[in-house]
């Protein structure tokens, strides 16, 4: 990483000190409360943050769940916390099980959409709200 001592001052370069740039990605929508989990997911995949999952009945290991899949995945589940690269194996992952989350800001396997998934994340508790900007003060 490239430190700007402009931006972050005298100690740009003083060991220990590391600096970056948060650039939240409004995955989050709202209070409604968030609760974790640490599930499997299923190898042969490389999914981003926001992925919606869903659970393979035979295993129990999550993937990304597609409108076609017959293997229980078709139903969505959970929300993936952090971007997570399993195509080597399965990996362990970090999921949201209930909470609020910007429609515009998760990731949807083939076939879904916001309208074929919010209510079977709804009967979760997990919402999917559309995002609202400020008024323009002018």
């Amino acid at each position: 990483m490239t430190l700007n001592p402009a931006i972050i001052g005298d100690n740009a370069f003083a060991p220990g000190v590391t600096a970056a740039t948060y650039v939240p990605d409004q995955l989050i929508a709202g209070r409604f409360p968030l609760t974790t989990d640490t599930v499997t997911l299923a190898a042969g995949q490389n999914l981003p943050r926001g992925a919606v999952l869903g659970v393979i009945t035979a295993t129990g290991k999550f993937r990304l769940s597609a409108a076609a899949s017959t293997d229980g995945s078709q139903t969505p589940a959970a929300i993936l916390v952090d971007g997570v690269n399993a195509t080597n194996g399965d990996t362990l992952a970090g999921v949201y099980l209930t909470g609020e989350f910007n429609q515009r800001a998760v990731i949807f396997g083939a076939g879904h959409s916001v309208s074929s998934t919010k209510e079977a994340l709804r009967l979760r508790e997990i919402f999917l709200r559309s995002s609202v900007s400020a008024a323009d003060p002018s």
